[in-house]
């Protein structure tokens, strides 16, 4: 396929993740009688010029807090926020998990006043942060298959791994939160997300505010797994109503100075 031909796709694309919402990597295909490995070689030229975000099996549109004049300090408040409220549902020696994820990363480093403390995780860099607390947590790692898309560990040999243990809670963070259903995903590999919050005695879910409403098609986990959901204070109260509906706990977490 020529130059032009290859623009012309990829300006396609983004007019189409812009009517959609999102866009897959198979519909993609579908639309333009091509391969799955050129339609994500657009998408990740696409990512590079800072026109759309990589997700398991596609894409979304970069979020508008991302794109605005101060993106950083707002999103790092939120997430800031966020982890400081999760942080604070954790006691002494407790056993938890933190799944894979910038927000859930975001209470490690609220964790170092906690004393005798078990942590598993699915990332690299949350355990590399984990091994930095001074009050050296006991680290567990779910081991399995890497997975480049989510930068975590999946499969079989993790959920084997994590069906070993029993923990408090689960942190989890999501792509997007239908307020009927639950929490929802991209990514396509679910199967260790179940098995981490029936681990787990509570369920966290760890979402900024913008990601409530957001039509994504794999229900990850139904609200009757989710005990808490803690967000920031920009959700609106029809959206924490009907959330709590459901028996959910729902913080809205400062994120204010």
């Amino acid at each position: 396929m020529s130059k032009r031909n290859t623009q012309q796709r990829r300006h396609t694309i983004i007019t189409l993740l812009n009517e959609l919402g999102e866009v897959s990597v198979e519909s993609l295909a579908r639309e333009f009688q091509t391969s799955e490995v050129t339609i994500r070689k657009d998408l990740a030229t696409l990512e590079a010029s800072g026109l759309l975000l990589r997700r398991y099996g596609g894409a979304v549109p970069v979020p508008q807090e991302i794109v605005s004049d101060d993106p950083a300090h707002k999103v790092s408040k939120r997430k800031l926020a966020i982890g400081q409220a999760a942080a604070e549902l954790i006691g002494d020696h407790q056993r938890i998990i933190i799944d894979s994820g910038r927000t859930t990363a975001a209470m490690i480093p609220q964790l170092g006043s906690k004393r005798g403390l078990v942590v598993m995780t699915n990332s690299l860099n949350s355990a590399n942060a984990i091994r930095e607390l001074e009050n050296e947590p006991t680290l567990l790692m779910t081991g399995g298959t890497w997975d480049p898309h989510s930068e975590s560990f999946q499969g079989q040999v993790a959920e084997q791994v994590l069906r070993s243990y029993d923990f408090d809670q689960l942190f989890i963070g999501a792509d997007g939160i239908d307020v009927s259903r639950g929490t929802t995903t991209f990514n396509e590999l679910i199967g260790l997300s179940k098995v981490m919050a029936e681990a787990a005695r509570d369920v966290v879910v760890m979402v900024e505010s913008n990601k409530v409403g957001r039509k994504i098609p794999n229900l990850e986990l139904p609200w009757e797994k989710v005990s808490v959901l803690i967000t920031d204070d920009e959700l609106s109260d029809e959206a924490t109503a009907q959330i709590e509906i459901h028996g959910v706990r729902v913080i809205r977490a400062s994120s204010q100075s």
